[in-house]
């Protein structure tokens, strides 16, 4: 999985998988749109005017959190 942030467009994306397929590009609302197949696989989620998403409450850091044992790491977004 890959998360990149283009902040020349303000623009993340979520990639789950390397398109190998064709997929279908879904617009959930004006600033998110899901990459996925006919058969449900999402293959990423692109997010407009990520910054104002992304710095809701985190001061423009990204959490990994591992469900199983809690242990969290944060990365620094260099959001413009």
């Amino acid at each position: 999985m890959k998360f990149t942030y283009d902040p020349r467009y303000n623009i993340a994306y979520i990639k789950f998988y390397e398109k190998t397929t064709e997929v279908e590009t879904i617009q959930i609302s004006d600033e998110l749109f899901i990459d996925m197949t006919p058969d449900g696989i999402i293959y990423g989620i692109e997010l407009l005017n990520a910054n104002k998403q992304l710095q809701c409450t985190d001061k423009g850091k990204l959490a990994v959190i591992n469900g199983a044992t809690g242990e969290q790491t944060e990365i620094s977004l260099s959001i413009g």
